[in-house]
């Protein structure tokens, strides 16, 4: 099934299941509305790169980050599920290695941390093609990287999540944390770009 069928019969069944608890006075419209603008309202790929932007200042916290990220983005105020738990997963690029995410199923990813998924993120295109050749998909978004640069695709699910802790650009010792969450774009974590 493609893509736009398959949002296309979602948008049905929602549209079903809210017309159904409006019908049986269990809920309005505008109660609905409510619920989710209030889940989106924190959800922001700003939160991410405040992450990113403290392991770079912090080690101890860039470790507790790779080692269990669920209980370092608590840390600052942050959660990394939607509805139901999820495991966070936080994958460092290194010089030597690259991070990209990819949810093959559907467009899994950290919503609170990321913000609402960009609409590429969610196109069978990417989900299929970057999976097969990730290299030539990085290209097409402008990140060339060296044939020395492995390059490793994470598959998100429903129960885990991942996101990526890009390399700390160079010249960028002085800066403090906002500055330095400044520099980071929601592809960079999501793996697409480098910063």
């Amino acid at each position: 099934m493609s893509g736009t069928h398959s949002d296309a019969r979602i948008s049905r069944q929602v549209r079903r299941l809210e017309t159904l608890l409006e019908e049986r006075g269990l809920v309005t419209g505008g109660a609905l509305d409510e619920a989710i603008d209030a889940f989106l309202n924190g959800a922001s790929p700003a939160n991410g790169a405040r992450v990113v932007a403290r392991a770079w200042v912090d080690e101890a916290f860039r470790t507790r980050l790779l080692d269990d990220a669920n209980s370092a983005v608590a840390e600052l105020g942050y959660a990394s599920g939607g509805v139901q738990p999820q495991r966070l997963r936080v994958v460092a690029n290194t010089d030597r290695v690259h991070n990209v995410i990819v949810c093959t199923l559907c467009s899994c990813y950290p919503l609170g941390l990321l913000g609402p998924s960009p609409s590429w993120y969610k196109s069978e295109a990417y989900r299929s093609r970057v999976v097969r050749e990730p290299r030539a998909v990085l290209a097409e978004f402008g990140l060339n990287l060296p044939d020395s640069t492995a390059i490793t695709v994470w598959d998100s699910t429903s129960e885990s999540r991942y996101m990526v802790l890009p390399l700390r650009p160079a010249g960028t010792k002085g800066l403090d944390e906002a500055a330095l969450a400044a520099l980071v774009s929601r592809n960079a974590l999501i793996g697409t770009a480098a910063q």
